[in-house]
């Protein structure tokens, strides 16, 4: 059997997914420009080819060079504020890219690709829990753009017999309990790491944007998922189109979702610290709940998530930031 090629690797969850594949027995091969991976979050035992997916000279370098079987790609912009100041970014990186890519892997015959889609191809959802089935009508060019790229690989399998497997997920979190990679952006504007910075004394206070939803507490309920279960479910994915699975889009979700006054109660239990909170007005465009189920997935792929208390995923994230502070970049 071949290699995996892991797009985007040295990435947050790329990276984790780098290593759970190596610790399967994979062999693996990493392609990443390093616009927002890190070179230090590359798995040793990993081949990486630093580079952009957007080249068609660069990709079939490394086609021609590897054996490859299947691909994984990551290798996407994914920040949604970014994405509604600067669409056109959204759509070379992930389009144009995803294109060029997909024209690469059918001259060089490979025929199986896991993509890391989101749930924000959903937009505001009509029911919770999300299913598969439920419309799609993105309401951020990041969302819009991801369901294009499905839509792509979808043309492509027809015309090109590709299968494809798109994971819809909303907020990967946690890190690898070896406590080696974790959670790295800059600028960061995920909810855990943000909370983590007041205890790390980064930030003196976490801001809470609106508090009169309708929900337990009046804050938004968000789906958690650990970054380790998010790249077992990739790695499923991958083994279930090796065993000739049909194309196939599956959402990935605790099925729970934790309120934002949750996360913050767990990160002071877990920190010790009593990470003061600025309750503040809504911001514009955040729905009061999203949760996706994840029937499917467990069905069909066999996806059981590890890490589904909240407790355990803060403790993995902490672990990292504390030694980490500043992420992969020295203090």
């Amino acid at each position: 059997m071949g290699s995996i090629l892991v797009l985007g690797g040295a990435g947050y969850i790329g990276s984790h997914t780098v290593y759970e594949l190596i610790d399967a027995g994979e062999d693996v091969v990493i392609v990443d420009n390093l616009l927002t991976g890190f070179k230090e979050a590359v798995h040793p035992k990993a081949r990486f080819y630093q580079g952009d997916i957007r080249d068609r000279a660069f990709m079939d370098s490394v086609f021609e060079k590897e054996d490859i079987d299947g691909v994984i790609h990551f290798a996407a912009s994914s920040q949604v504020g970014e994405s509604m100041k600067e669409p056109l970014k959204y759509y070379s990186n992930n389009l144009c890219g995803t294109e060029v890519l997909l024209e690469s892997m059918v001259a060089h015959g490979i025929d199986k690709i896991v993509f890391s889609s989101t749930a924000a191809t959903y937009g505001e959802p009509e029911s919770i829990p999300i299913l598969e089935t439920d419309r799609t009508l993105p309401t951020n060019c990041y969302g819009e753009t991801k369901l294009s790229m499905e839509k792509m690989f979808h043309w492509t399998s027809v015309a090109h017999n590709l299968r494809y497997v798109s994971l819809r997920y909303f907020n990967a979190c946690g890190a690898h309990p070896n406590g080696k990679i974790g959670e790295a952006h800059n600028p960061e504007t995920h909810l855990i790491p943000l909370i983590l910075q007041v205890p790390n004394h980064q930030r003196e206070y976490i801001s809470i944007f609106g508090t009169d939803y309708d929900t337990k507490d009046g804050t938004c309920v968000r789906d958690y998922i650990h970054v380790n279960d998010l790249a077992q479910a990739h790695i499923l994915a991958m083994n279930y189109l090796r065993n000739g699975g049909k194309s196939d889009i599956f959402n990935l979700g605790n099925g729970v979702g934790f309120t934002v006054k949750e996360v913050v109660e767990t990160a002071r239990e877990v920190t010790g610290h009593p990470i003061p909170a600025k309750e503040e007005a809504r911001r514009a465009g955040d729905p009061s709940t999203l949760i996706a189920s994840s029937g499917r997935a467990k069905g069909i792929l066999g996806w059981k998530p590890q890490y589904a208390d909240l407790k355990v995923i803060i403790e993995t994230a902490w672990k990292w930031h504390q030694v980490h502070p500043h992420g992969y970049k020295a203090d």
